[in-house]
This record gives structure tokens, C-alpha cells and sequence, in this order.
């Protein structure tokens, strides 16, 4: 499915209660979250035809729009559905998966009162999000001018659109600066996450984490706490001041897109692509792909 942009490729994709086309999915240009970001979405894979934890996913996509204060049309059963049949009707085995909710074009203002609330479902194949070199090398990370809000500002916890506007510009700003990704600390000035993924450091044996209180507990990031725990490793959700990074041997990212992806320097701290990651790279593989014990 070669396509050069995301809205001109063959398939179709789950629509407000029926499979429509790709190419006619559309909104209109008034679209409120178009104009305020009153919008929440996923991201899922799906591994030999099986998209893994989906009912997490869909069970936090309804959490979060709640946190923008609306109710998703579907319930969690009928997500999970719709997200299964967008990956079937593609004939997709290994795929990313997109479900988003948003408001639509029904009112404009700031004012949300009004607005229906539209959901659709797209998947299609995508491949390693930071490319298969970096699973061996490790990814070099700046450190972003970009800061995640405090609770107080923002609904945090929810998957929300408007909160990826600032990754967004630190992504940006990385790979103009030669960088694959960028670090980001949060409103004290502590260790958060990536642009778009949960970051993980090893010293002396043990996983330390910053403890996600104001940005997002992924999905794959509590799944490695359990596999790590399982490898009889300690894990430690925990503050991080970026100046602790000097004493830490490995790190790595998580998250659905990025799986796990090991670091190799941040900003001007330097890991290595060690055991621990690799280990964590391969049980987490096996375990998607149904290999695990």
C-alpha cells in the first residue's frame, strides 16, 4: 500500500459505525477539534493479526475523552471491534492502529456545547519507528527546550491531541539539530519522557523511572515493568534529575510505536546498548509476537 501521503492510499477505514473508503474519510474545515484540539486518540499494533492489549487501549481512549469531557458514541466492546475490523478489512497482519475520537463541525468556539462526537479507526502497515539501525546503535537524544505541564494545567493522563503540540516542536527542533528524538524534563525541571515514548535507565543492577504524575503511564511501559520484574530485576518509579543521568550505564524508550529502543547518549550523557536492554528489546518482542512462555 506505497502511498505518499496518509490521505491518498487504498483501504478503508472505520467510520462512525461503517467502513468507508480511505480516501473519503474526511472532515470538515470548521472541525472543533480542528480549531481547539478537542480530540483523543491511540495508538496500537497488531502482531500476526492480533492487536496487542487493545482493550486497554480502548478502555484509555474512553478514559481520556472523559478527561476533555465527553463520552465516546462506542462502548470499549465496540472499539475493540472496530479497531479488529479496520485490520482485517486491509488484510493487514502486522500494523499500526489509530483510533481517534474528536468533536465535530456542529459548533464552533471555544464553547464545546453542541458538538457530536465522531470516532473512526485507521490502520496500515508502518515500519520500526526509529528505523532497525537504532535498535542496534541506540538513539541519540537532545535534550528539549519544551517542558511537560503540571497537573493543574493540563488533563495530563489523557492521550489527548492538544498535548502533543509541544513534542511535536522538541521533535522537530532534535532532528534539525541532528538528533533522533528529544528528552523532555516537566514543569520542576525532572526527567519526563520522550516525545512520544517512557524512558527507562540502569544503575547497579536495577531500572529507575521517572514515576509518570504528570504525563502518561504508556501502556508498554507498564508492560516492561512487568517483564523486568518477572527477570527479577528491581524497578523504581521514582523523581529524576537530568544530572543523575551521568551515573546511569543503560537506557532505553517505550512505548507502542517505539517498543523498546535502546539510548545511546542524551544531551551529554552517554549509555551503553547493553544486556539489560537487549534483554528487555527481546522479551518484549516475544511476548507481542506470542512467543513468550
Amino acid at each position: 500500500m506505497a502511498a505518499t501521503t496518509y490521505d491518498d492510499r487504498d483501504g478503508v477505514i472505520w467510520y462512525n459505525g461503517e467502513l468507508i473508503n480511505w480516501r473519503d474519510a474526511k472532515v470538515h474545515i470548521l472541525t472543533h477539534a480542528l480549531h481547539y484540539a478537542s480530540s483523543v486518540f491511540e495508538g496500537q499494533k497488531a502482531y500476526g493479526g492480533k492487536i496487542f492489549k487493545l482493550r486497554e487501549h480502548s478502555q484509555r481512549l474512553i478514559d481520556s475523552g472523559r478527561m476533555l469531557g465527553f463520552e465516546n458514541p462506542y462502548s470499549v466492546e465496540e472499539i475493540d471491534q472496530a479497531s479488529i475490523e479496520a485490520v482485517k478489512a486491509n488484510k493487514l497482519v502486522n500494523a499500526y492502529v489509530r483510533p481517534i475520537a474528536w468533536r465535530g463541525s456542529e459548533m464552533m468556539g471555544v464553547a464545546t456545547k453542541g458538538s457530536k462526537i465522531h470516532f473512526a479507526v485507521a490502520a496500515w502497515e508502518w515500519p520500526p519507528y526509529f528505523g532497525e539501525e537504532a535498535l542496534h546503535k541506540g538513539l541519540r537524544l537532545e535534550i528539549a527546550k519544551w517542558r511537560r505541564p503540571a497537573p493543574e494545567t493540563a488533563p495530563v493522563h489523557a492521550k489527548a491531541a492538544g498535548l502533543y503540540m509541544i513534542a511535536s516542536l522538541c521533535k522537530d527542533a532534535a532532528s534539525a539539530h541532528g538528533f533522533d528524538d528529544a528528552l523532555m524534563l516537566d514543569y520542576r525541571g525532572q526527567v519526563a519522557e520522550a516525545t512520544g515514548a517512557n524512558i527507562f535507565f540502569l544503575k547497579d543492577g536495577a531500572l529507575h523511572t521517572p514515576l509518570p504524575d504528570c504525563f502518561l503511564d504508556g501502556i508498554t511501559r507498564r508492560t516492561v515493568i512487568d517483564l523486568a520484574q518477572k527477570r527479577g530485576l528491581k524497578v523504581i518509579e521514582r523523581a529524576i534529575m537530568p544530572d543523575e543521568m551521568a551515573d546511569f550505564e543503560q537506557a532505553f524508550l517505550t512505548g507502542t510505536a517505539a517498543e523498546v529502543t535502546p539510548l545511546a547518549e542524551i544531551g551529554d550523557y552517554n549509555f551503553v546498548v547493553g544486556d539489560v536492554c537487549k534483554t528487555m528489546m527481546k522479551d518484549y518482542a516475544d511476548l507481542v509476537n506470542g512467543r513468550a512462555d
